[in-house]
């Protein structure tokens, strides 16, 4: 259990801290977050690592009248990548013309985000670098890994995924996606990521925002590294 966002962080950085240590010929890292609630955890990486911050925009397609339920993930980029739940697809009755629609609405959301978080800038280059992927928890996996799948695609030498606590299998099948897993708590009884915090409030657009900007003044972030 984590007091709050800000605890989970620091200690997930102490184990990332510790990987680099170990590990010395790793590349320098560069952390992004799936926003929102993957922004103060990833803060805390970047400010021990001294590493720029970015973020990986994804949204989740809900299955029809159960929201929280995903049916898939889009990501965006040159090419967005759309991941599927096959088994919810299927049991939601989604059909290929709900799915475009979703797709849609879900990257014009992106596009807002986007604006909003990062004033249009583009997406900080990972390629040759250790590109440590963030979240403040991963319950089914399908936002996460369609950030992976997005990630990996723009050629880091090396992708960490770093999280406080996952269920115990969706876990075990991302070490056969990222290159290195760092996972603090993957309980036998996992009901939802929030169940694992004791403060687990929405974090707000604000937050991220003022987060992204004091991050600024980690590591070569004044270099933009494209």
């Amino acid at each position: 259990m984590f007091r709050d966002r800000t605890e989970a962080g620091e200690r997930l950085a102490e184990a990332l801290e510790k990987l680099f240590a170990d590990q010395p010929s790793l590349a320098p890292p560069v952390v992004l977050a799936l926003p929102r609630g993957g922004v103060p955890v990833a803060f805390e990486i970047a400010r021990r690592l001294d590493a720029p911050l970015d973020l990986v925009l994804v949204r989740k397609i809900g299955a029809p009248g159960q929201p929280e339920l995903a049916a898939g993930a889009i990501v965006d980029g040159e090419s967005p990548e759309l991941v599927l739940n096959d088994e919810v697809v299927r049991h939601a009755g989604l059909g290929e013309a709900d799915l475009e629609a979703a797709k849609r609405r879900e990257l014009a959301e992106i596009e807002r985000r986007r604006a909003f978080y990062l004033g249009g800038r583009e997406p900080r280059g990972v390629a040759g670098r250790t590109a440590i992927l963030v979240d403040d928890g991963i319950a089914t996996g399908a936002s996460m890994r369609a950030a992976v799948h997005a990630l990996r695609r723009r050629g880091p030498e090396t992708l960490v995924l770093a999280v406080p606590v996952a269920a115990r299998e969706t876990i075990a099948a991302f070490r056969a996606e990222a290159d290195r897993v760092v996972c603090l708590d993957a309980p036998d009884w996992f009901w939802a990521v929030g169940a694992q915090y004791r403060d687990f409030r929405q974090t707000t657009d604000e937050e991220v925002q003022r987060l992204l900007a004091e991050a600024r003044r980690f590591g070569d972030a004044g270099n933009d590294g494209r």
